[in-house]
């Protein structure tokens, strides 16, 4: 359309604007409000899948709940999850990655090497690393100060099972450990813890070895390797006789390893740092379950459990930091978490950087079911 009068041209312009002016609240308003970024790195697939996915499925269950609610103040959680198949070189470089996305942290990293690699790119940042599953005990001094982990390391695990031998009266223990990057993270704390307990190790060898672990006449084994790796090896160490107690660390998983034995698992003890992830008298557990049920991702494990719990517990400091949701007021805010029950789960962060210092032992019975 064009205007002959120079005075109807400059009606209709400033109509024009008027419109846009009267518009333009009305789009801010409904503009979103920028998300809340978490960054994880993960083995999505390879070998440490098993563990792994779970945990991420787990804390992806509790934010899409937060999120359907409507978030923490408007602004969704955007957990972003990159696949580093276990290794450390892929974790570091999806780190980069992540910190290129300016997360508010990182959150929920999988394996002792990936953790160690990927430090080095926020050891001299504000960025935190929130909830790793990994159960290196340097991660939990003082070289590591911005990883905040969720629950005791190995070394507390490897007491734990030291005290239930002795109440057993069983002093000569066997080592056989798995070669995956957690598995031989956990086998060096181990030794150390032990030796140091006055164990009496009479053997220490590959999981594919539990030959040579009989002939040393342990009275006891631990075995240190994922749910499938260290199922087999059981198997076969009750099948040339063995009737003695044989422990598993918690990244053996003692749900999983449980379903892999079947009958063969009676008498196995399990470390676990987070509740049973079937006692339903815990309301984290029911909500974990009604969520997986929803989900449609089948019966939950203790991963699964362990990253909704990590989520619960970012959730809740998010809450606590209101509208100024800031990398410097996260520390602060979970520096100052203590006595806090999370639908049974209890969290201290407070002079400290491990939430919990929870460490339970699973029974596994004849029928592949566990027990306290």
């Amino acid at each position: 359309m064009r205007f002959k009068h120079p005075a109807l041209w400059a009606q209709a312009c400033c109509a024009a604007l008027a419109l846009m002016l009267a518009a333009a609240p009305a789009a801010w308003a409904q503009a979103p409000a920028a998300p809340i970024v978490l960054g994880q790195s993960v083995a999505l697939t390879g070998a440490g899948a098993g563990l792994a996915l779970p945990f991420q499925q787990g804390a992806k269950l509790h934010f899409d709940r937060v999120n359907a609610a409507g978030g923490i103040g408007g602004r969704l959680i955007e957990l972003v999850t990159l696949d580093d198949a276990g290794t450390p070189e892929q974790a570091a470089a999806n780190t980069q990655k992540l910190l290129a996305q300016n997360p508010l942290a990182l959150f929920g990293y999988y394996g002792s090497p990936q953790v160690t690699a990927s430090y080095k790119l926020i050891k001299d940042s504000d960025v935190l690393l929130f909830a790793p599953l990994a159960g290196g005990d340097e991660f939990r001094g003082a070289v590591y100060p911005n990883v905040f982990t969720l629950r005791p390391g190995y070394a507390e695990e490897s007491v734990a099972v030291m005290r239930h031998a002795a109440t057993l009266g069983v002093r000569k223990l066997a080592l056989l450990h798995g070669a995956d990057s957690e598995s031989l993270a956990a086998l060096e704390s181990a030794e150390n813890t032990l030796n140091g307990l006055g164990a009496n190790l009479v053997f220490k060898g590959p999981i594919t070895a539990p030959d040579k672990a009989l002939a040393a006449k342990p009275e006891s084994l631990l075995v240190i390797g994922d749910a499938r790796g260290a199922a087999s090896t059981i198997r076969e160490l009750r099948a040339q006789g063995f009737r003695g107690p044989v422990y598993g660390f918690s990244n053996t998983g003692e749900s999983l390893l449980a379903e892999q034995l079947g009958t063969a698992g009676a008498g196995v003890v399990v470390v676990r740092g987070v509740p049973r992830s079937d006692n339903a008298r815990l309301a984290i557990v029911r909500e974990l379950q009604a969520d997986a049920a929803a989900g449609k991702l089948g019966k939950p494990n203790v991963y699964m459990l362990e990253g909704y719990i990590a989520a619960r517990v970012m959730t809740e400091a998010l809450r606590r930091m209101g509208k100024d949701i800031s990398r410097a007021r996260l520390r602060k805010t979970l520096e100052g978490m203590e006595e806090l029950n999370l639908g049974g789960f209890r969290v201290h962060f407070a002079g400290d950087r491990v939430a919990s210092r929870l460490l339970e032992l699973g029974l596994i019975d004849g029928q592949g079911r566990v027990r306290e």
